[in-house]
């Protein structure tokens, strides 16, 4: 399959190392810089090389807030029966595109950002794969991810949506809240140590793309939710009741066990 990859950051860099061994893989990224350690694929200076290219698919992993656009600029060089592919973790306005532009298209969310999982191994990591997509779209990155070890999941694009509500925005607040709340520490534990590091990596992250996770319309439920367990929590220290604490952690130790043991 002849694939172009918009987008030569690390999730573009990482899908064109992967595919270039199976398929005829073209990448493209509006800044060639990105692109001089890109290796065994073709590399586009110019969106119109794309139609001497003729791809069976444009995966987009460009970062979300270009995504759209960068959909829009590439389609007068592809052909009408195109899969259009997205690695977006918002996909916001996507399902609408997709209806305009009548190609058929799959839309997948990898769901191992290079900030903390190791792109080597990826066998306790997970995907999701959107079920409104086309069978051959769909097909193909269900090997793909079957290959890496990926557990599956599979969502419509609202089911995506409160997913990632729920899975993304809440650790993203508690980790905002913790680093606002953080004063420097001249010997911090373990935990503290642990918390720091998730939370400098989250901040490692494009401002857009923590905005948009953050402004999903489901958040604001999760939000509440953080909310009253820290309101619960001030009250049960304020008044040190003992039997109030210990039914607190027995339902956190609840709520946080493994489900496979």
């Amino acid at each position: 399959m002849k694939i172009l990859i918009l987008g030569a950051g690390k999730m573009g860099s990482f899908f064109c190392d992967l595919l270039s061994f199976d398929h005829d893989v073209a990448i493209y990224d509006h800044d060639p810089s990105r692109l001089r350690f890109t290796y065994n694929c073709r590399r586009f200076r110019e969106l119109s090389e794309a139609a001497d290219f003729d791809p069976d698919m444009v995966l987009n992993a460009a970062t979300v807030r270009y995504t759209l656009d960068a959909f829009r600029q590439v389609l007068p060089f592809v052909r009408p029966d195109a899969i259009l592919a997205d690695i977006a973790s918002v996909k916001e306005g996507l399902p609408e595109f997709y209806a305009e532009a009548g190609h058929p298209f799959v839309s997948t969310h990898p769901m191992f950002g290079p900030t903390f999982a190791s792109l080597s191994n990826l066998t306790d990591e997970n995907a999701i794969i959107i079920t409104e997509g086309s069978p051959e779209g769909i097909e193909f990155f269900r090997r793909l991810y079957a290959s890496l070890g990926l557990h599956i999941e599979y969502y419509t694009f609202a089911g995506h949506d409160k997913v990632i509500a729920y899975s993304l925005s809440v650790p993203f607040a508690s980790s905002l809240v913790f680093g606002s709340a953080m004063e420097p520490q001249p010997a911090p534990g373990t935990t503290f140590k642990r918390h720091l590091a998730i939370a400098r990596g989250l901040m490692s992250e494009d401002d857009y793309l923590l905005s948009e996770i953050l402004f999903n319309r489901r958040s604001i439920e999760q939000l509440r939710r953080i909310s009253t367990a820290l309101d619960e929590l001030r009250t049960i220290i304020e008044s040190r009741d003992s039997e109030a604490m210990s039914k607190f952690l027995a339902r956190v130790r609840a709520n946080i066990a493994d489900p496979q043991k």
